[in-house]
């Protein structure tokens, strides 16, 4: 590594540079903020050692200022025994750690390996970020469509604030993506995105995922645990499918939005949380609440910022755009970048009514990229049949017959009606009509 020293005293800055180099680094010193500024701005350094006291100037000050322009960059303190009190001040401000003097070249050893091992693990970090990235394709927050456009102008305008914003809408249309891309809009996009997904674990286990335990709260508590809340400290809790959130569980939270408060299982001391809370759900909210399974005062106290994110199959204008994104990404990875859609694929795939959303799209366009057998995609892969053989996956528009259409529409409200003359009647036909129907169709 390459390591600024920065101290007014002479002998501190020559035995620091002698242990740093002796232990396999560079060094370089400077014997002033302002020197230590310039210094910074001329050559990239990975580590700062600082000194709280620089004659005139203030070591607090100067941390500040350093951290202000180079936030990635570790800093550790020099300080005194009698200036701990402004060591710990230094570390709420940023410091990496502090050094309190005199030091032994063990001590120094001991603070650089622990900045080793963190460079060590954000560069795994990165290297996992870009092997998700190359392994997912990457989907574009803007649209044509101008359901979406009013939809991401609320959020977008709606992401700098700390306002609770619900997300609804049906399963694979974005609402992750959308959470992410609010977080890193937003005042807390240095801090740690946290994901709960509430149908995947049972109510006690849920319930510690989100608040944590301590040890003894119940059968299998073994040590004291933080949960995900405490996780999303200074950061974005984002609740996935809270139309599923348990009945017990809904007061702690409600109690969490209102008032920043939380306690751990088996735990009786109040903590205070500082994080932004996102949900999202598939579900009918206000129907949970009038059924009785979602509280009233928590669904009115997450529907301060509400959004619906309309289905692919509304958001025709970006259909095309979309699978072409996927198309590009899949070539990439599949070495073939000259795959491109034919305009008798492109046409089916905007007559499809993708009622899987997004994340069908996705999975369709990986699938055509992947049988391909020329680097011109003919055929999409898609169906239009159910297992049994009958059409179901249409839309108006789709390229299919009437008779075909008909088909569809008069099974969905048959599916859906109470009687054979409700069906009639929803349909505007009378009783025989669609018996006649029904007997044509095999229905």
């Amino acid at each position: 590594m390459r390591v600024l020293i920065v101290d007014d005293e002479k002998s501190i800055r020559t035995s620091t540079m002698v242990a740093i180099q002796a232990a396999g680094h560079q060094a370089d010193t400077a014997d002033g903020g302002q020197v230590a500024v310039l210094k910074l701005a001329e050559e990239a350094y990975d580590l700062a050692f600082l000194d709280l006291r620089l004659g005139d100037e203030d070591g607090l000050e100067v941390l500040e200022q350093i951290k202000r322009q180079y936030p990635k960059l570790p800093v550790v303190v020099f300080t005194a025994y009698a200036s701990i009190a402004s060591a710990v001040a230094a570390i709420q401000r940023g410091a990496f750690d502090y050094l309190e003097k005199p030091f032994t070249p063990e001590h120094l050893r001991q603070i650089i390996s622990r900045v080793e091992k963190q460079r060590r693990l954000e560069s795994r970090i990165d290297d996992l970020q870009d092997q998700i990235s190359q392994e997912n394709p990457k989907t574009e927050i803007h649209s044509s469509d101008p359901k979406m456009i009013a939809a991401l102008d609320i959020l977008f305008r709606a992401a700098p604030t700390q306002a609770a914003i619900l997300l609804l809408g049906e399963n694979g249309t974005g609402k992750s993506v959308l959470a992410r891309e609010i977080h890193r809009r937003s005042n807390s996009k240095e801090g740690p995105f946290v994901t709960v997904s509430c149908p995947s674990l049972s109510r006690e286990l849920l319930e510690s995922e989100l608040f944590g335990h301590v040890k003894g709260a119940f059968t299998g508590a073994v040590r004291d645990t933080w949960g995900k809340v405490a996780a999303a400290e200074s950061g974005t809790l984002f609740l996935d499918e809270i139309g599923e959130l348990p009945l017990e569980i809904q007061p702690k939270l409600l109690r969490l939005l209102q008032e920043r408060q939380y306690e751990r299982l088996g735990e009786n001391k109040p903590r205070i949380a500082n994080t932004r809370i996102i949900a999202a759900t598939n579900k009918d909210l206000k129907e949970c609440v009038r059924n009785g399974t979602f509280r009233e005062d928590l669904y009115y106290r997450l529907d301060v910022i509400s959004v619906t994110i309309p289905p692919l199959r509304e958001r025709v204008r970006d259909i095309e755009n979309l699978a072409n994104q996927f198309l590009q990404f899949f070539a990439r990875q599949l070495g073939r970048p000259e795959l491109a859609f034919s305009n008798e694929a492109l046409h089916r795939i905007r007559g499809h009514s993708w009622r899987g959303n997004i994340r069908e799209l996705r999975n369709t366009i990986e699938r055509a990229a992947i049988l391909a057998r020329t680097d011109q995609i003919e055929d999409v892969f898609l169906s239009d049949e159910s297992p049994d053989g009958h059409m179901t996956d249409v839309a108006v528009g789709s390229e299919i017959t009437l008779d075909q259409l008909e088909e569809v529409h008069i099974r969905r409200i048959l599916q859906r009606a109470s009687s054979l003359d409700s069906a009639a009647k929803t349909l505007g036909i009378d009783p025989a009509t669609l018996y006649r129907k029904r007997k044509r169709l095999k229905l």
